[in-house]
């Protein structure tokens, strides 16, 4: 595995019980690359994303995150790399902008309220700022959680169908936001039913499907997900 490589997965079979719910998967993914997950629901794109995050155990095969397998509890994986697994966690007594403080502020980030308040502004969250968990709409949810990924550094970013409950013109930019990201130099893996973000966010797409794993370019996966 060469030095540079964030994510390499050989031969990874994911499932539930000893059943695996995809054919066996193969996936490299170095520092300025994003990688698309994209299959219909049920053929495994979840299951995948929290068995490489050491969430989950494999059925079979190989992971190395970072060098390592991945292992949550340990603090070096857990300061480089950030997720949004759809998991609406939230401290019911903290309001938005106290959330985003408190995961910059946990990870060292200089400036930490003024990057808070200029990532209030990009999710469209600024007249929110002072609400509590409860008094938001599901899309806010999402916009906060995507916002605590981005608020911290990173040197990967996992993202589960991060367009859910999401807005077109917040789609949009979030798909920028994530051109960005590898454009710096990081890394992405995202799991996505949404064409756009795939074809503009994705260096390669992996399709898992009821009769395999294939590789596609962004565009062949774009077409893809039409089809499902």
């Amino acid at each position: 595995m060469p030095e540079e490589t964030v994510l390499s997965v050989r031969a990874l079979s994911v499932g539930y019980d000893d059943e695996p719910v995809c054919a066996p998967i193969d996936l490299d993914l170095t520092p300025g690359e994003a990688v698309a997950v994209i299959g219909a629901n049920g053929t495994g794109k979840s299951t995948f994303l929290r068995t490489v995050l050491g969430l989950q155990e494999p059925l079979a095969g190989r992971t190395r995150l970072l060098g390592a397998e991945p292992d949550p509890r340990d603090g070096d994986l857990r300061a480089s790399v950030a997720s949004v697994l759809g998991d609406d966690a939230f401290f019911p007594s903290l309001t938005v902008t106290e959330h985003l403080l408190l995961t910059a502020l946990g990870h060292r980030v200089p400036d930490a309220r003024d990057v808070v308040t200029d990532l209030l502004e990009e999710f469209g969250l600024t007249d929110r700022a002072d609400a509590l968990p409860a008094a938001l709409s599901s899309g806010q949810r999402r916009r906060v959680l995507l916002a605590a990924a981005f608020v911290r550094p990173r040197s990967l970013l996992v993202l589960d169908e991060p367009e859910q409950r999401l807005d077109a013109g917040m789609r949009n930019r979030l798909a920028e936001l994530l051109v960005e990201e590898r454009e710096d130099g990081g890394a992405v893996l995202v799991a996505s039913h949404d064409p756009v973000v795939v074809e503009r966010v994705a260096t390669s797409v992996v399709l898992l499907h009821d009769d395999g794993v294939r590789t596609l370019d962004p565009a062949a996966g774009a077409a893809a997900i039409a089809a499902l």
